[in-house]
């Protein structure tokens, strides 16, 4: 049950507002997409549920019958099921009446809604933009061309090819191969980072698997596309062969810290700013009091405009620290020479 939907159930009955389950509830993944209370009207999405048991197929069903069907008795506590299967309220994982059943969710999740809206807006601008090019071909740029082109320029030659030097052995500039991947991760992390400031909006980039994927992502085309004097400057570091022992561990360790960072930076970031006002706007209902309100609300709005250039300052380091991270796998063998001096 949704965090509105189980106050909206207890009827005339007024409870303890608790802040940490509201902030929760924003926070975190949910098996529908809550948009708003409209005095007692909730504007509620009910999202796709896939499950696969071994032995018995898939079952595809909406969330929406998790409140339309049966209880599951939790001492004080009641689960709104569906054929067994329902939403634990204390770690929001779907979980089944009969404990022995095994069954994997592959359900479309409020984070995976708001991936396919990303994704559908990304491809959206950037073919329009691209038809755009075609359209006027050799004109200045207009519209949508004029908003991004600049961004883009921005990228590819004060990050990728300021990042990412040397050329391939067809004579072609390195940063090249690498700028479709930089532009990709930079527009998709700060268009989610911007979706999840709108009300209602998901919070994609500050769930960890997210900014896991991204940093595994730039974990892997990092090192598929490294050179023999980047290994070489790892197993075989320009020091006395004696300090091997101490270099080889920690250098092999940095090729795992770098995407530990880059994950935990972009998910701390992003989370936290929506905790901090979430907590804030908290306040009015615990205090009730219309001086509260009057802090708090021009406060939290000053603070939303900081989290608009949070949005963008987060893309803009994962981008670059990830074009950074490249550039030291790809770079010619003076270059590794000159980090042993």
């Amino acid at each position: 049950m949704s965090y509105a939907q189980e106050h909206a159930a207890s009827g005339h009955e007024e409870e303890t507002f608790k802040i940490g389950e509201m902030i929760e509830h924003h926070v975190v993944d949910s098996h529908e997409w809550h948009f708003a209370t409209v005095g007692h009207t909730h504007i509620t999405l009910p999202l796709p549920v896939i499950l696969y048991i071994p032995g018995q197929g898939v079952e595809v069903f909406s969330s929406s019958r998790f409140h339309s069907e049966g209880f599951k008795d939790e001492g004080e506590k009641q689960e709104h099921t569906y054929k067994g299967f329902y939403i634990d309220e204390l770690d929001g994982h779907l979980k089944n009446t009969d404990a022995s059943l095994k069954f994997y969710d592959l359900s479309i999740t409020k984070n995976v809604a708001s991936l396919f809206l990303s994704a559908a807006i990304l491809i959206f601008v950037f073919t329009n933009i691209a038809s755009a090019y075609k359209r006027r071909s050799g004109q200045a740029p207009k519209g949508m061309q004029s908003l991004f082109e600049p961004i883009v320029v921005f990228i590819r030659d004060d990050i990728a090819k300021a990042n990412i030097t040397g050329k391939d052995k067809h004579g072609q500039p390195m940063y090249e191969k690498f700028l479709p991947y930089l532009l990709t991760v930079f527009f998709f992390i700060w268009f989610n980072n911007l979706l999840g400031l709108l009300p209602g909006g998901a919070n994609l980039t500050g769930n960890i698997a997210v900014t896991m994927f991204l940093a595994v992502a730039t974990l892997v085309t990092t090192h598929i596309r490294s050179n023999k004097y980047y290994w070489g400057h790892i197993f075989a570091p320009p020091v006395p062969p004696a300090l091997w022992v101490i270099m080889v561990p920690i250098e092999v360790i940095g090729i795992l810290t770098k995407p530990i960072s880059l994950m935990i930076r972009l998910f701390a970031n992003i989370t936290a700013g929506h905790i901090i006002i979430l907590s804030l706007l908290g306040l009015i209902f615990i205090f009730k009091n219309a001086l509260v309100g009057g802090v708090v609300v021009p406060f939290v709005l000053f603070l939303n405009g900081i989290e608009l250039m949070v949005a963008i300052l987060q893309a803009y380091v994962f981008t670059l620290l990830s074009s950074m991270y490249i550039g030291s796998a790809v770079e010619g063998h003076e270059s590794h020479d000159d980090l042993g001096h």
